[in-house]
């Protein structure tokens, strides 16, 4: 009990770091989802994959530099900078994919095609799915603990 304890103790800090920089690039992704959607009149889907790829590049940042600066970068002098972006960019895709589904299933299947009901499948339900994929994914792939 003491373990566990103490490693969750260890863990949080690092949990705290993953959820300001997910506030910021969440921010970014409602911003300008509904820039586009509203301001622009762009459908659901091309909005919210565009205010998505702008959101992982701040995610990006924020977690290489802030959230896991201490962790071994998965890069090597055999595996440069780009395997880790690409890496990044797959677990960020998984995300991805799992908010589109929310949104898509909303909209498009269940018919609630409202600008509120586009928000809350794909930046309520969608981004609490994509959360939890994520925070493994980096955690596990991308931004591996040391072994020394």
């Amino acid at each position: 009990m003491v373990e566990l304890t103490d490693r969750l103790r260890r863990f949080m800090p690092e949990l705290a770091r993953f959820g300001v920089v997910g506030v910021a690039g969440y921010a970014t992704d409602v911003v300008l989802f509904n820039l586009l959607r509203a301001g622009a009149g762009a459908g659901p889907l091309a909005a919210k994959a565009v205010s998505l790829t702008f959101a992982t590049a701040v995610a990006y940042v924020g977690n290489r530099w802030w959230t896991y600066r201490e962790r071994t970068a998965v890069r090597t002098e055999q595996a440069p900078v780009y395997w880790e972006v690409l890496l990044f960019v797959l677990v960020s895709l998984g995300g991805l994919l799992i908010q589109l589904s929310c949104l898509a299933v909303s909209h498009y299947l269940l018919g609630f095609t409202s600008l509120l009901a586009d928000n809350i499948s794909g930046s309520v339900v969608g981004m609490a799915g994509a959360t939890g994929f994520r925070l493994l994914g980096y955690r596990t792939w991308v931004f591996r603990a040391s072994s020394a």
